[in-house]
Formats: structure tokens, sequence, C-alpha cells
């Protein structure tokens, strides 16, 4: 099986409850923490220092929070192929580090739409950016892996404590079957 460690993690949640344990664990396992806006605020609430996307992308949030992930240097660190001489090749010309985990959940749409949202509210809940990273990481489950749904951090956190941070590839194809699941 290939096992990988888990060194950086690029974390952007809407919803945070439970998300404690799991980034206690992950610095205990001295991962990078990578986030945006209200996630990086409560990472670093929790004590611990944060990479902001904007430093990896060189762009602010920009269009009201509309892109900020949507960057080659997140979704190369996402997708790039750890065993291909040639995205290896790529990754290093331009300075694309690996992002080894991504904890991404969905903006509330539908809860939005039940409860009787305007018209602007609605749209604006429409996820763009986090389905992509979903995507991007199940797609590469070979090397990252995917939590797509707070409903995932009992499972994720048993596996961080009973492999010290690493994860088999068993376990990444796991997760990245439920994150298609949730797109």
């Amino acid at each position: 099986m290939s096992t990988r460690k888990i060194s950086s993690a690029l974390i952007s949640v809407f919803y945070k409850d439970n998300l404690a344990p799991i980034v206690h664990q992950l610095a205990k396992e001295g991962v990078e923490f990578i986030s945006t806006g209200g996630t990086q605020e409560f990472i670093e609430k929790l004590g611990y220092q944060v990479t902001p996307v904007e430093k990896r992308t060189g762009y602010p949030s920009i269009f009201g929070g509309r892109v900020k992930t949507l960057h080659p240097s997140i979704f190369g660190g996402i997708l790039y192929r750890r065993d291909d001489a040639n995205d290896l090749k790529q990754s290093e010309e331009f300075k694309i580090t690996p992002i080894d985990l991504v904890i991404v959940d969905l903006y509330p749409f539908e809860e939005t739409v039940a409860k009787g949202g305007n018209e602007e509210d609605i749209i604006e809940k429409i996820d763009i950016g986090g389905i992509s990273l979903i995507r991007g990481a199940a797609k590469n489950y070979n090397d990252v892996l995917i939590v797509a749904s707070r409903s995932q951090y009992g499972e994720l956190l048993d596996l961080l404590q009973s492999k010290n941070g690493s994860s088999d590839l068993s376990d990444r194809r796991r997760f990245a079957a439920k994150a298609f699941d949730v797109t």
C-alpha cells in the first residue's frame, strides 16, 4: 500500500463544528495549515500558524470572495502526480508545493433555498471553488486525502490518530469515493 505522510493541509470550510480536534491532531503531526478567511481565523484562534491562500497564490480574495482558491498554485499542489517525472519537474519549475490533505465543505445552498433565502443569497451559495477543490483532490486520491463533509470528521480523526498523520491508498480511495458522492 502506498502510505503518504500528510505534511500540508488546505482547510476551507463553512461549518467549523468538530473541526478543532482535527486541527489539534494535524498540528501535533507538524502539518502546515493553508486556509482562507473564516477558517484561517478559526485555526489561528486555536493557536496555530496558518499560511493564507493569498500568500500561496499572490492574489487576494477577489470579487466579493468568489475567487480565492481558483489558482494554479493551489490546484497544482493538489493535482500534480508525485510519481510522475514531468509533474515533479513542473512543480519545481513553477514553485508549486504539494497539498496532501484537503478539508472542504460546500456552501449551504440547499439550506439557503429551504429557508426561503432571497435570490442574491441563493446565488452566492452556489459553490465553485469548493466543488472544484473536492473534485481535484478526489481525482488525485493516489496522492491526496479529501474530506468533503463534516460528517467525515470523526473518521478522519480516527485515521490521523491511528496512522500518525498518514494515510494509505485504500484510505484515500475510500474518502475520494465519498467526495464524489458529495459532488
